[in-house]
């Protein structure tokens, strides 16, 4: 699969354990950044890695940062992007489910490295139901 992932500081451990669990699966793997623990702003990696989701250069994302929130909001103003945070398996498996994500959201600061792989192995492989879960993902562009 094409993944893209991206960060801000409070992400970028995970993220760099995530390159390397990822493509040793076997994924090809887009990073973003961050590339180091100094504070930046994750809206200029955000909207990269976005873009490459819209325009195909890539089939999911992952993203990162201190609350997932932040991530979340900012990858959301896309139009072709949804993206889900995540705090367990359940919620991870239920937003490829339900609402067709094709971009999780992880807080670095809440989750351990273990269950952020564990969703993200969920996510990745977890179908979109379709049917009348389709009809209320076609209502969500304004």
């Amino acid at each position: 699969m094409k993944i893209a992932i991206g960060c801000d500081h409070a992400g970028f451990e995970y993220k760099e354990r995530l390159l390397t669990a990822l493509r040793e699966q076997g994924h090809e793997v887009t990073n973003f950044g961050t590339d180091s623990t100094a504070s930046v702003d994750y809206p200029d990696f955000v909207h990269p890695l976005c873009r490459a989701i819209e325009n195909g250069e890539c089939a999911w994302g992952i993203l990162l940062c201190g609350s997932a929130n932040g991530v979340a909001i900012t990858a959301n103003k896309h139009p072709q992007i949804r993206a889900g945070l995540c705090w367990q398996d359940k919620v991870a498996a239920l937003i490829r489910q339900h609402n067709n994500a094709n971009v999780i959201c992880l807080p670095a600061r809440f989750v351990s490295y273990e269950e952020a792989m564990s969703m993200i192995t969920l996510f990745l492989q977890t179908g979109f139901e379709g049917g009348r879960h389709a009809i209320r993902v076609a209502k969500i562009p304004c």
